[in-house]
């Protein structure tokens, strides 16, 4: 959690001084977001591929386990679709976009942003990040009422890294294999996801 709320932090200090005009124009007015995209693009396609673990467990598992992410993918898309007919200024094609992040907050934020709207990504970040903090707050509860799996769908791409200590205390070690795999997935899509979804909307 305390990686989400430095995160948040850093959005609201740069909200704050996007607002305040605090910062050179030469800066405010430079579109320096597709730059930060690349970088995060570089720096998530180095991490997966550096991760030889992860690589060996994809490897190892058992087939059926491609449907714990897939799960989760029509799962997100549909709830936010869902969601979407009752907020009037959001479509469903948007929505869709915003829950195709996976808890993914960097990466879904900074596409979205370049790809369609400032808004759009503002939508995007808080709305992964809720998400994230959600699977660390309550993942105890899904366990119980909905599953050992629950926790896992809940935390999208984040269950292979910042919300798996959590998700393996309350669904078992066994489960963490499961996780890492279903988060490797999913940010994997994640880039591949979101702007299909906006070249169609």
């Amino acid at each position: 959690m305390k990686g989400s709320l430095i995160i948040l932090g850093f959005f609201i200090l740069g909200l704050i001084l996007g607002l305040t005009r605090f910062l050179p124009s030469s800066l405010l007015e430079g579109d320096f977001s597709i730059y930060a995209l690349y970088l995060l693009m570089f720096l998530v396609g180095m991490g997966i591929g550096t991760d030889r673990d992860s690589w060996k467990v994809i490897r190892e598992v058992n087939i059926k386990i491609i449907l714990v992410p897939l799960s989760v993918i029509v799962g997100s898309l549909l709830g936010v679709s869902a969601v979407s007919v009752l907020l009037s200024n959001i479509s469903i094609g948007e929505a869709m976009a915003v829950g195709a992040g996976f808890g993914y907050y960097s990466l879904s934020s900074v596409i979205i942003t370049e790809f369609h709207s400032d808004t759009l990504g503002v939508i995007a970040l808080l709305s992964n990040i809720i998400r994230e903090i959600l699977t660390l707050l309550a993942t105890p509860l899904f366990v119980k009422y909905f599953g050992k799996l629950a926790g896992i769908a809940s935390g999208g791409a984040t269950a292979m890294d910042t919300t798996l200590p959590i998700i393996v205390r309350y669904s078992g070690k066994e489960y963490a294999i499961i996780a890492v795999f279903s988060g490797i997935v999913l940010t994997i899509l994640v880039p591949v996801i979101i702007p299909i979804i906006l070249k169609f909307i």
